[in-house]
Protein backbone atom coordinates (compact mmCIF):
# COMPACT_ATOMS: atom_id res chain seq x y z
CA UNK A 1 0.00 0.00 0.00
CA UNK A 2 2.94 2.34 0.67
CA UNK A 3 4.18 2.04 -2.94
CA UNK A 4 0.66 2.87 -4.19
CA UNK A 5 0.63 6.16 -2.21
CA UNK A 6 4.06 7.05 -3.60
CA UNK A 7 2.93 6.44 -7.17
CA UNK A 8 -0.19 8.60 -6.67
CA UNK A 9 1.95 11.34 -5.09
CA UNK A 10 4.41 11.24 -8.00
CA UNK A 11 1.57 11.43 -10.54
CA UNK A 12 0.09 14.45 -8.73
CA UNK A 13 3.44 16.22 -8.49
CA UNK A 14 4.19 15.59 -12.18
CA UNK A 15 0.76 16.95 -13.09
CA UNK A 16 1.38 20.09 -11.08
CA UNK A 17 4.83 20.53 -12.63
CA UNK A 18 3.38 20.10 -16.12
CA UNK A 19 0.70 22.72 -15.44
CA UNK A 20 3.32 25.14 -14.07
CA UNK A 21 5.52 24.57 -17.13
CA UNK A 22 2.57 25.31 -19.42
CA UNK A 23 1.77 28.52 -17.54
CA UNK A 24 5.41 29.65 -17.71
CA UNK A 25 5.51 28.87 -21.43
CA UNK A 26 2.42 31.02 -22.01
CA UNK A 27 3.91 33.90 -20.01
CA UNK A 28 7.17 33.62 -21.96
CA UNK A 29 5.17 33.62 -25.21
CA UNK A 30 3.28 36.75 -24.20
CA UNK A 31 6.56 38.52 -23.35
CA UNK A 32 8.14 37.47 -26.67
CA UNK A 33 5.07 38.59 -28.66
CA UNK A 34 5.02 42.04 -27.03
CA UNK A 35 8.77 42.42 -27.54
CA UNK A 36 8.33 41.56 -31.22
CA UNK A 37 5.57 44.14 -31.61
CA UNK A 38 7.73 46.82 -30.00
CA UNK A 39 10.66 45.99 -32.30
CA UNK A 40 8.39 45.97 -35.36
CA UNK A 41 6.97 49.38 -34.44
CA UNK A 42 10.41 50.89 -33.81
CA UNK A 43 11.69 49.54 -37.14
CA UNK A 44 8.65 50.90 -38.99
CA UNK A 45 9.12 54.32 -37.36
CA UNK A 46 12.81 54.28 -38.25
CA UNK A 47 12.11 53.26 -41.86
CA UNK A 48 9.55 56.02 -42.25
CA UNK A 49 11.90 58.65 -40.81
CA UNK A 50 14.82 57.42 -42.94
CA UNK A 51 12.90 57.38 -46.25
CA UNK A 52 10.63 60.42 -45.89
CA UNK A 53 12.60 63.59 -45.24
CA UNK A 54 9.68 65.89 -44.35
CA UNK A 55 7.79 63.41 -42.16
CA UNK A 56 6.04 64.51 -39.01
CA UNK A 57 4.98 61.59 -36.81
CA UNK A 58 1.60 62.33 -35.26
CA UNK A 59 0.88 59.13 -33.35
CA UNK A 60 2.38 55.67 -32.87
CA UNK A 61 0.31 52.69 -31.70
CA UNK A 62 1.32 49.07 -31.17
CA UNK A 63 -1.14 46.27 -30.46
CA UNK A 64 -0.37 42.65 -29.65
CA UNK A 65 -3.24 40.18 -29.73
CA UNK A 66 -6.01 38.96 -31.97
CA UNK A 67 -6.32 42.08 -34.09
CA UNK A 68 -8.52 40.67 -36.83
CA UNK A 69 -11.04 38.96 -34.57
CA UNK A 70 -11.08 35.86 -36.75
CA UNK A 71 -9.84 32.87 -34.85
CA UNK A 72 -7.52 32.23 -31.97
CA UNK A 73 -4.15 33.58 -33.05
CA UNK A 74 -1.85 36.41 -32.01
CA UNK A 75 -0.67 39.17 -34.33
CA UNK A 76 1.67 42.11 -33.98
CA UNK A 77 0.08 45.32 -35.28
CA UNK A 78 1.83 48.66 -35.71
CA UNK A 79 -0.10 51.77 -36.70
CA UNK A 80 1.66 55.07 -37.32
CA UNK A 81 -0.11 58.32 -38.20
CA UNK A 82 2.07 60.86 -39.96
CA UNK A 83 2.00 63.82 -42.30
CA UNK A 84 4.14 64.54 -45.35
CA UNK A 85 3.93 66.36 -48.67
CA UNK A 86 4.43 63.10 -50.59
CA UNK A 87 1.59 61.23 -52.27
CA UNK A 88 0.46 57.79 -51.22
CA UNK A 89 2.11 56.15 -54.24
CA UNK A 90 5.40 57.95 -53.55
CA UNK A 91 5.35 56.77 -49.93
CA UNK A 92 4.74 53.19 -51.05
CA UNK A 93 7.55 53.46 -53.62
CA UNK A 94 10.02 54.68 -51.00
CA UNK A 95 9.07 51.94 -48.54
CA UNK A 96 8.67 49.07 -51.04
CA UNK A 97 12.24 47.91 -50.37
CA UNK A 98 11.22 47.16 -46.75
CA UNK A 99 7.56 46.14 -47.05
CA UNK A 100 5.23 44.34 -49.46
CA UNK A 101 2.06 46.36 -49.69
CA UNK A 102 -1.36 44.72 -49.88
CA UNK A 103 -4.83 45.81 -48.83
CA UNK A 104 -4.92 43.76 -45.64
CA UNK A 105 -1.69 43.40 -43.68
CA UNK A 106 0.49 46.23 -44.96
CA UNK A 107 -0.98 49.41 -46.39
CA UNK A 108 -0.94 53.19 -46.30
CA UNK A 109 -4.24 54.97 -45.85
CA UNK A 110 -4.83 58.65 -46.55
CA UNK A 111 -7.02 60.52 -44.07
CA UNK A 112 -9.47 63.32 -44.83
CA UNK A 113 -7.19 65.90 -43.19
CA UNK A 114 -4.34 65.01 -45.59
CA UNK A 115 -2.32 62.92 -43.15
CA UNK A 116 -1.54 59.23 -43.61
CA UNK A 117 -1.79 56.09 -41.50
CA UNK A 118 0.58 53.20 -42.08
CA UNK A 119 -0.86 49.82 -40.97
CA UNK A 120 1.44 46.83 -40.53
CA UNK A 121 0.22 43.46 -39.23
CA UNK A 122 2.50 40.44 -38.87
CA UNK A 123 2.06 37.08 -37.20
CA UNK A 124 3.54 36.84 -33.70
CA UNK A 125 6.37 34.40 -32.92
CA UNK A 126 3.98 32.54 -30.58
CA UNK A 127 0.73 32.77 -32.60
CA UNK A 128 -1.14 30.18 -30.55
CA UNK A 129 -0.57 32.03 -27.29
CA UNK A 130 -3.41 32.51 -24.83
CA UNK A 131 -3.50 36.22 -25.73
CA UNK A 132 -5.20 35.35 -29.01
CA UNK A 133 -8.17 33.60 -27.43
Amino acid sequence: MKWFKRIILIILLLSILLILALILFEIFGMFANHLTTDRQTKKLTSDLEREISDIEIIRVDAITGNTSGTGNHVECMSVIAFSTELTKSEIEDFLSKYYTFDDCDCFVEMQENGSYIFHLVRSAPFPDNIEGH
